[in-house]
């Protein structure tokens, strides 16, 4: 039996590596306060909401998680500024062009959740690119939910099986949870079985509505630039002190 055994404050609870989740969600939210709270611009927040993403997905990787989904720009974050939407969409393409380099080395996945059609066709590509390159690898799968909402997903995977039974490929009545969840973003991935979010706020903000229906939720007053490692083991090691029986006894 695996532990993790950094340097930790006293009392903190380990974890145990051997019953990790396979899937972990994460609505990377504060960013915005975070800089406020400094005197800094928004899009700092970003930035370091950034450089957090990466620390966590490295850190995901290295302890063996199977799959995770983050929750980086939904389809109401459009309302913001422009110079905010801006600085987002920037710092994906920064990311991105980082990540095709690391991929083939690291053997990530990386998929997108979400509506990609309003970004900016250099940007489409290299979404695209990424799919691609993943298809060939075996490790661990990072999911971005860009432009993506919980609401829209359903309404297109209804769509799209409304679509299959005019063309006389479906029928309403075979309808099943397990073929409806066929036409989502996450078609073939495990549902999460841990979502996360930080910043204080208990709600799931149209995230993953349909794949968390039993998902165990962690929220904590950390904002997200300042979620670390650390604050990851507590929400694991808090995980791992539930008891999930599925709507059972």
């Amino acid at each position: 039996m695996a532990f993790i055994k950094p340097t930790q404050p006293k009392g903190e609870p380990e974890v145990d590596l051997g019953r990790l989740p396979r899937h972990v969600a994460i609505i990377m939210d504060g960013n915005g306060r975070w800089a406020k709270r400094r005197g800094l611009p928004r899009t700092a927040g970003h930035a370091a909401g950034a450089e957090t993403f990466r620390t966590i997905a490295t850190y995901c990787k290295d302890i063996g998680l199977e799959y995770l989904t983050v929750y980086a720009f939904s389809t109401e974050n459009w309302k913001r500024p422009l110079e905010e939407v801006s600085a987002i969409v920037g710092l994906l393409k920064k990311y991105l062009l980082e990540s095709i380099e690391k991929m083939e080395r690291d053997r990530i996945r990386l998929r997108f959740f979400g509506d990609l059609t309003p970004l900016p066709q250099e940007l489409k590509e290299l979404c695209g690119r990424t799919n691609e390159i993943s298809k060939g690898y075996d490790g661990m799968q990072v999911n971005v939910c860009f432009n993506y909402g919980g609401r829209d997903e359903i309404i297109q995977a209804a769509r799209a099986f409304a679509a299959a039974c005019a063309a006389g490929e479906r029928r309403p009545e075979e309808l099943t949870e397990e073929m409806f969840g066929g036409y989502l973003y996450s078609a073939g991935i495990p549902d999460p079985d841990l979502v996360i979010r930080p910043s204080g706020e208990v709600r799931i903000s149209n995230f993953l509505l349909w794949q968390s229906a039993y998902a165990e939720f962690y929220f904590t007053d950390v904002l997200w630039p300042d979620f670390s490692p650390e604050e990851l083991r507590r929400a694991l090691a808090a995980y791992q002190g539930r008891d999930r029986r599925y709507g059972g006894v």
